[in-house]
């Protein structure tokens, strides 16, 4: 087929809808998207051009006779899906050498990610392209092109698709018009796993395939019928007998979870759960004291009869700002201090503000709020008494606090006048740690639980002494009989012993460690630290960080001299040494939303150089999703399986589990194979995680 024949398909497809009366069957609102087996919008087999609500998260589970799926689907913005994937295939064994992995079955780790070009209007179908299984070892590798509209309670879809989806070849690859590069689809994969082979997108035999979707009268049930493009030869599971190419399923929803049922290939029964909930309104009840409501009359009383200890007590209990100095003048009031509660600036200033508009006299004209770390000023913020009150009292016909004040850097009045309380003495705390590895020959699970016990002593505030025990209360990890790996590899072994460090280890210190950081000019911040820093390695440091207030751009740069830690001892050294350090480059870019994106450039711990490039996206709820990637001068097959460094996380705030507001977020790792190449050192603080205040990432 021609490619001028797709697009006449296409057009033919869209226009038959067109050319019906516009009527109330033209509903183009939502009815909501399901996912098929693989993870991701879809039918049954089949994917389509769907979309998810922003922050949309779908925990899903299939079963389809000869694989099992484990997927997660996360709408990350309105044009962008993405879907990270485990398929166990049953019939085939994990490892040929019973000795490595016994009788568990084959696991692979799949990543699938999808584009909307063009949303779905009144005249036009939706028009998205989507990439399948493209940066694994391709089990399900494939692309495709594909069409969705809306009619009524029918939602009608027209795909093609190459690879694994194209693999009945039913039409023509209409690219092979183009180049004939295009004609046939590369065999074999670069690498060794982990590898993305643009030179195989869009090649070779191509498919049409597509269906419907009805919404029945019956609100949580929905009916699916396909018709798909492959031909399931070339399995992984091996060839699967297909007696039809129709399918048909359905899925009920029931509160945050749907149920569906499916009858593939004229032969096989599957079905799945998936669990759905949406990051940008995930929310916990909160047990808290109402803002503070401004009296009726003015506070005609001088500067000196204001109630001190009342007016501190109530910051802290009530706006969860805990004060360390403060400066009483008569048109003014600068506080110095820490938000320990409030991770919503705009919420803890409006608190606060309410608090000193409240308690103090009309005279006091500016509330002053310099935020501190330890004993170092980052950022002030400046709030128009006059101006907030009026707000504060619902005088204006739409209320916003957050035109009363503004936020700057620190004026040399601030910082000369903070004279911080005796920060000299002990500190200590503890918090819990889950590490959880998925996809191993011993075990599909791994997990490890428990505490780590930090605490040190602070000099003033800026210099300390901190260390980090970490104890295992219970775990999985014995399982872990595979250590060091025996392939060959040209880069010294910085973190593919990682096993020795955690197996059998129930009590191990993590880090102990000098530490200095503080203000050297506006603007600019710095810190200079040396022991103990990681589990791995020990040495010395220093980092630089230029961080504006509110700016969506920072940089700095850190450099490292550090020398492997021994596993068999928590005090001693193996021999090997490196220099280590990064430029890091810390990016809010404007035209994404509550995006991050850091690139840090250098030479890492095997010595080779290159970047990483870590991409987060926050939603409203204070979760944070991230991948990260390191691109170094390692070849694919020096660095060995994987082909490189990569990774994803999840950031969780402490908010979610508390009934009362709290600060802090919790991480959860998820590295698909960990190797040497593109390995950083683990400071064990950051300037641009100190400096948090100055320009929140939101």
């Amino acid at each position: 087929m021609k490619l001028y024949l797709f697009f006449i398909t296409a057009f033919m497809f869209s226009a038959s809808i067109q050319a019906q009366e516009p009527n109330e069957a033209w509903n183009l609102s939502p009815m909501g998207s399901s996912l098929m087996v693989h993870g991701g919008t879809g039918l049954i087999q089949t994917p389509t051009s769907r979309m998810l609500a922003e922050g949309d998260l779908h925990v899903s589970y299939t079963d389809n006779d000869e694989y099992r799926f484990w997927s997660a689907t996360l709408q990350l913005f309105p044009w962008l899906q993405s879907t990270v994937r485990y398929t166990d295939v049953r019939t085939r064994l994990y490892s040929p050498f019973p000795g490595f992995s016994g009788d568990q079955t084959l696991k692979d780790k799949g990543i699938d990610v999808k584009f909307r070009l063009i949303e779905e209007s009144y005249y036009l179908p939706e028009l998205s392209v989507g990439f399948r299984d493209f940066g694994g070892t391709g089990f399900f590798e494939s692309e495709f092109v594909g069409l969705s509209k809306k009619y009524g309670d029918f939602d009608f879809h027209l795909n093609m698709g190459w690879g694994y989806l194209g693999t009945t070849d039913n039409t023509s690859n209409p690219l092979c018009d183009l180049r004939d590069s295009f004609c046939k689809r590369p065999g074999g994969f670069s690498g060794l796993g982990g590898k993305i082979d643009y030179q195989r997108f869009f090649k070779g035999p191509a498919s049409i395939f597509g269906g419907l979707e009805y919404q029945t009268p019956w609100a949580p049930l929905r009916i699916k019928l396909e018709y798909e493009g492959n031909n399931y030869i070339n399995d992984r599971a091996g060839e699967l007998k297909q007696e039809s190419r129709w399918n048909i399923g359905a899925a009920y929803s029931w509160k945050n979870f749907d149920f569906s049922i499916n009858y593939q290939r004229g032969n096989t029964i599957g079905f799945g759960v998936n669990y759905n909930f949406n990051l940008h309104t995930l929310r916990q009840v909160k047990v808290d004291n109402q803002p503070r409501q401004l009296k009726v009359k003015a506070n005609n009383f001088p500067i000196t009869q204001t109630n001190r200890n009342r007016l501190i007590e109530d910051l802290y209990y009530q706006a969860g700002f805990a004060l360390d100095d403060s400066r009483f003048e008569e048109d003014s009031l600068t506080v110095y201090g820490q938000q320990i509660s409030y991770r919503n600036k705009n919420e803890a200033i409006e608190r606060m503000g309410r608090i000193m508009a409240f308690e103090l006299p009309e005279t006091v004209k500016t509330y002053q709020i310099v935020s501190t770390a330890g004993s170092i000023p980052l950022v002030e913020t400046v709030i128009d008494a006059d101006a907030f009150k009026k707000q504060a009292k619902y005088q204006t016909l739409e209320p916003n606090m957050a035109s009363t004040y503004r936020r700057q850097d620190l004026s040399q009045v601030s910082v000369d006048n903070y004279t911080p309380l005796n920060t000299a003495g002990f500190f200590s705390g503890i918090e819990a740690f889950w590490i959880q590895t998925f996809g191993n020959p011993e075990d599909f699970y791994l997990y490890q639980a428990g505490v780590l016990i930090n605490g040190g002593y602070s000099f003033n505030g800026k210099s300390s002494i901190a260390g980090t025990i970490k104890a295992n209360l219970f775990e999985n990890f014995e399982k872990f009989t595979f250590t060091t790996d025996r392939a060959k590899s040209s880069l010294p072994r910085v973190r593919s012993n990682a096993r020795e460090y955690v197996s059998n280890r129930e009590v191990t210190m993590e880090n102990l460690f000098l530490h200095w950081n503080g203000r050297i000019a506006p603007n600019l911040y710095a810190q200079v630290y040396g022991g103990y820093l990681e589990t791995m390695f020990g040495g010395a440091g220093a980092e630089l960080l230029y961080r504006p207030v509110d700016s969506n751009l920072s940089f700095g740069f850190d450099i490292n001299y550090v020398q492997q830690r021994s596993y068999e001892n928590d005090f001693d050294f193996f021999d090997y040494k490196v220099l280590t350090g990064h430029a890091n480059i810390y990016w809010q870019p404007s035209f994404l939303p509550k995006t991050q994106i850091t690139f840090n450039i250098g030479q890492y711990l095997a010595k080779d150089k290159g970047v990483t490039v870590d991409f987060a996206k926050r939603f409203d709820s204070g979760i944070v999703v991230g991948a990260y990637a390191a691109f170094t001068n390692v070849s694919s097959e020096e660095y060995g399986e994987g082909s490189f460094t990569k990774g994803f996380y999840l950031s969780i705030p402490f908010d979610l589990f508390s009934l009362k507001p709290s600060k802090g977020q919790g991480r959860l790792p998820w590295i698909p194979i960990a190797r040497d190449g593109g390995q950083a050192l683990i400071r064990p603080i950051t300037l641009y995680n100190t400096t948090e205040a100055r320009s929140l990432f939101n």
